[in-house]
């Protein structure tokens, strides 16, 4: 199996690409950020990726968008009770479970 000279163009482009993107911040950012707003920027930046990731999928993951309401919510709920990712994640799988077999026997 031959590779195509194409593709080592491309394998360059691709590398050198995805280095820039890490190279630059680094090499433009050498001494300690002290500016408050972009410090709380890029605390906030993960959560805010995941979020809008996370929650869009949550509603079409379900049989129903009523249960997938039940689920958020009761995440949510639980969550801000402090309680740890796999208590939230069991507790909202749980309640979207015991919603589809009401959904399943009322319907």
């Amino acid at each position: 199996m031959t590779v195509s000279p194409t593709f080592w163009l491309y394998l360059a482009v691709m590398a050198g690409t995805t280095y820039l993107i890490r190279m630059i911040p680094l090499q433009l950012l050498r001494q300690k950020m002290k500016n408050r707003f972009v410090l709380s920027f890029l605390y906030y930046v993960p959560y805010a990726v995941l979020s809008a990731m996370i929650v869009p999928a949550v509603f079409y993951e379900t049989g129903s968008v009523i249960s997938a309401t039940v689920g958020f919510l009761v995440a949510a709920a639980v969550a801000f009770f402090g309680k740890s990712l796999p208590v939230v994640a069991a507790c909202s799988c749980l309640s979207v479970f015991i919603c589809e077999i009401i959904r399943q026997y009322l319907l």
